[in-house]
């Protein structure tokens, strides 16, 4: 049987199948990761899009576990904050709605990279 939606009214909406981060979200997890590159601490990447989650893995060595993971949650957008970093045993380091402010919690690692 076919579904006519009248003019003027929209189409019911579905939940998109995965998540994703966009080209913004993704500049800016890349622009940190860059710096820790250049700095030799980092060497590898993963990218997962889920059903409820998207996950940016950060790996020291591409064989390892991630060592940190910043994921985008849209579920928890009207709560906690959609995004968060988490650290490889699994705490939450940093969580919030702007991605740039979650994305601070590095730059302490940074600077203590750069010093050491």
């Amino acid at each position: 049987m076919l579904h006519v939606v009248p003019p003027g009214s929209n189409p019911p909406r579905q939940a998109p199948e995965r998540v994703a981060f966009d080209r913004a979200e993704l500049s800016a997890i890349l622009t940190v990761y860059g710096r820790f590159v250049a700095a030799g601490e980092w060497r590898d990447y993963g990218i997962d899009m889920l059903r409820e989650v998207a996950v940016f893995s950060i790996f020291r060595r591409s064989a390892e576990q991630p060592i940190y993971r910043v994921e985008k949650r849209p579920k928890l957008s009207l709560k906690q904050g959609q995004y968060s970093v988490i650290g490889m045993d699994g705490r939450i380091l940093k969580r919030g709605h702007d991605l740039r402010q979650v994305l601070r919690v590095f730059d302490a690692k940074l600077i203590r990279v750069v010093e050491g």
